[in-house]
């Protein structure tokens, strides 16, 4: 018997990723009420590609990965988005333990552990291993400035309840808006969990995330958010008012 498609929304930013979409999609298909693949504006046909599928196809602004994520956020037609890398990188068998705690009430966002689950990237090359320092590296801001206790806060594979991500008011276009997520959600309150999970290297094509050029970018958007006032007035619902926030259809 096939179980029910979790009451969820699975957001797919992507840009130029059709060779790895030929290979994540259908793991997608029946596991989510709703999948929407956010594209930014590829040249490899992957509107096509979506196309075989029964899924949402939306064009974001073409400003970065940021800007794919939020367009899909405010797409979203259920009470928790998933957000998942387009590069294979992650495996869609994690998101119901990814979701499970929203469902059930305990958390509001719960962020994927590499830490907890395993990376083969950080094991790859040097730069894999500047890539790891950073993320521990900022980590380790987080929790001081927040008082939390994560162990891998710049992981892109994470759920979280639409109404917080909304409420959060995020604005960051490139890579840095894992970062912004993460400590506006601290910040505001939030119920922060982590639900391990593993990192494969992606299958096709290159990472447009630069480390070394991007990494005081990255620092900025810290600094930025330690003295950032705080505008959010979420506050969360009760768990059976958090899974639909409106009719899920075609």
């Amino acid at each position: 018997m096939t179980p029910d498609p979790l009451p969820i929304t699975v957001i797919v930013p992507c840009r130029n990723e059709a060779q790895n979409l030929e290979l994540l999609l259908p793991q997608l298909v029946g596991m989510a009420a709703e999948v929407i693949v956010v594209d930014g504006h590829s040249t490899d046909g992957t509107p096509e590609l979506v196309g075989r599928f029964p899924f949402r196809y939306v064009r974001d602004n073409g400003r970065g990965k940021g800007d794919g994520v939020r367009v899909g956020i405010a797409e979203a037609r259920t009470g928790v988005c998933v957000l998942i890398d387009a590069d294979m990188s992650h495996d869609p068998g994690d998101i119901p333990g990814l979701v499970r705690p929203i469902l059930d009430g305990e958390a509001d966002l719960v962020l994927g552990s590499r830490m907890r689950g395993g990376g083969d990237e950080f094991v790859a090359t040097f730069m894999e291993l500047v890539r790891l320092a950073g993320n521990m590296g900022l980590t380790w801001l987080i929790n001081l400035r927040c008082g939390a206790r994560l162990s891998d806060s710049q992981n892109g594979y994470r759920a979280a309840r639409t109404s917080l991500l909304r409420a959060l008011d995020l604005s960051a276009v490139r890579h840095t808006i894992e970062l912004e997520m993460t400590m506006r959600a601290l910040r505001a309150g939030a119920r922060v969990a982590e639900h391990p999970t593993h990192e494969y290297p992606r299958r096709f094509g290159r990472s447009s995330l630069s480390v070394t050029r991007q990494g005081l970018l990255f620092l900025g958007v810290f600094l930025r958010e330690c003295v950032r006032p705080l505008r959010s007035t979420w506050t969360a619902p009760e768990p059976q008012a958090a899974r639909v926030v409106g009719e899920v259809g075609g």
